[in-house]
């Protein structure tokens, strides 16, 4: 998920710059908004947490700045490294290691003060440097400049020992909004070699790490506040059911990011817990602009018009989810919910098809991944549904590392997820500017382009609202996804866990204040 890809985990909707700056005030209390509530008990510190998470040993990393498309391996990497905000209810950003912020009056320049008392987990205190060094070696990577979008590796620099200064190419309203997902901070002068190894300063410790299992120990000196648990062991699975019958067997405690099948399976336990996110996860298809078969906006057109997007979300997602209108950043509180939905019309598809000379006697591939629940079943119910169309496809199942080293951000057609779906500017930003790291589609428009940077910088958010329904249309009318629905986020714990999260996105992972009943 590069923030990783997929969890990314969330980002978080139009905000005025002042909006931003009422995040400052944040902080966390014994049940935060934002977690699955354990009634009026106080929470009871000790224990330890046994949590599954979905990966493949094949594709673990242990680097905080790499593509992490294991889900194991971000929960462990967001427990053990702060990024710089991180999601929030309202505001939906909010402070972490970095305790504030400020803009200058063209929203170009920001002013990021570190959080008092911040430390790595060897004792020694967190500088501007560190943040810095930590800002550009994320930059330096492949996808560094979806990351940290606008800023130039030259333009991250340090103003005293706590202030971090980014100047952004241009006008940008949400930059701290865009700073929650993979800013994780580690001491300056980490050399690559030693990155694994490298001290954090979030809420745990690395014990021990072996083959994607992890145990992770309580940070008593963590600036953020009260740690309830003594330790999280997070195991590894490589599918939901396997992880849902460790739950269901008590050998692990939550079963996290579990989908829909395994909720059905747990349904009749009394003693299972069923935390839901609604809308969740985006898990679009990818269709190619930049060249192939699927350049020409008719076919694309085509595509959106020939899928049954009810029977998707009923058939893939067992109604775990909601039917989607092709827009990524569903709950974006500018999210366009005038756009006219699309629905299925195969006769038009087909003159489309038809008009634009597409080949029907060719079979085309189509790629997915088992990374996650539902994800390969969408491909072969969309195969399904496209060959009603006259669209021959023939689906082709790779193993998680195969598919993000040689189809991601390449192939023609493909499955694709993010989890994370509350920002508009998140996924333009990240997958469909022009220059974007994450350009999934290899999509350009420059009218798209535009509108993305007069949005935002635009500060007044009634102002940016309507830009932003702008930049939306364009997305509706030509780019390279068809977002058919959005997956429920859904993690099963047992009936003794207290306090987990229900925020969507990178708020999922944030276990500081979870805590076992006696």
């Amino acid at each position: 998920m590069d923030l990783t890809r997929r969890q990314l985990l969330g980002v978080g909707g139009a905000l005025s710059a002042a909006a931003l700056l009422a995040a400052c005030g944040g902080g966390s209390g014994d049940e935060p908004a934002g977690s699955a509530s354990g009634g009026s008990a106080k929470p009871r510190k000790g224990g330890t947490l046994r949590v599954g998470a979905l990966g493949r040993a094949g594709a673990i990393t242990r680097d905080p700045h790499g593509t992490q498309s294991n889900e194991s391996d971000y929960l462990i990497l967001s427990l053990v490294y702060d990024t710089l905000t991180v999601p929030g209810a309202k505001p939906n950003t909010l402070p972490r290691l970095a305790a504030s912020w400020k803009p200058s009056a063209d929203l170009r320049t920001w002013r990021f003060t570190l959080a008092k008392g911040a430390r790595f987990h060897d004792g020694s205190p967190v500088t501007a440097e560190d943040v810095v060094f930590s800002l550009k070696r994320l930059r330096a990577t492949p996808s560094g400049a979806s990351r940290l979008p606008g800023i130039q590796a030259k333009n991250i620099t340090a103003e005293g020992t706590d202030t971090v200064v980014l100047v952004s190419d241009y006008a940008n309203a949400e930059l701290p909004l865009l700073t929650r997902l993979t800013t994780f901070v580690v001491p300056e002068g980490t050399s690559d070699k030693d990155i694994a190894k490298a001290p954090g300063t979030g809420p745990f410790k690395l014990d021990w790490f072996r083959s994607g299992n992890a145990r992770l120990v309580r940070n008593d000196d963590w600036y953020g506040g009260e740690v309830h648990l003594d330790a999280i062991e997070v195991k590894i699975f490589e599918s939901p059911q396997a992880m849902a019958n460790a739950l269901l067997a008590g050998q692990i405690d939550v079963a996290s990011n579990a989908g829909a099948v395994a909720a059905r399976t747990a349904a009749s336990r009394k003693d299972i817990q069923t935390v839901r996110r609604p809308n969740d996860m985006a898990m679009p298809l990818v269709m190619r602009t930049a060249d192939g078969p699927f350049a020409d906006p008719k076919v694309r057109e085509a595509l959106r018009l020939a899928v049954d997007r009810e029977a998707m979300v009923k058939q893939v997602l067992s109604g775990y989810g909601t039917v989607a209108n092709d827009i990524l950043g569903t709950g974006d509180p500018a999210y366009d919910k005038d756009v006219p939905q699309r629905t299925r019309d195969l006769a038009k598809a087909r003159k489309l098809l038809r008009e634009a000379g597409f080949d029907t006697s060719r079979t085309y591939e189509l790629f997915t991944t088992e990374d996650i629940a539902g994800l390969a079943e969408s491909a072969t119910l969309l195969a399904s549904q496209l060959r009603e169309a006259g669209v021959k496809i023939k689906v082709v199942k790779q193993e998680s590392a195969v598919f993000w080293d040689k189809t991601w951000l390449k192939g023609d057609l493909y499955t694709t997820y993010w989890g994370t779906n509350d920002s508009v500017v998140f996924f333009a930003s990240k997958t469909m500017v022009s220059d974007s790291g994450q350009n999934e589609a290899g999509w350009k428009d420059s009218a798209f382009d535009k509108a993305y940077e007069k949005a935002i910088g635009t500060a007044d958010t009634a102002r940016r609202t309507k830009l932003l329904q702008q930049l939306q249309q364009i997305e509706y009318d030509r780019s390279g996804y068809l977002l058919w629905g959005m997956a429920d986020g859904i993690d099963l714990a047992a009936s003794r866990v207290r306090g987990l999260p229900t925020l969507p996105g990178y708020g999922r992972v944030q276990l500081e204040s979870a805590w076992l009943a006696s």
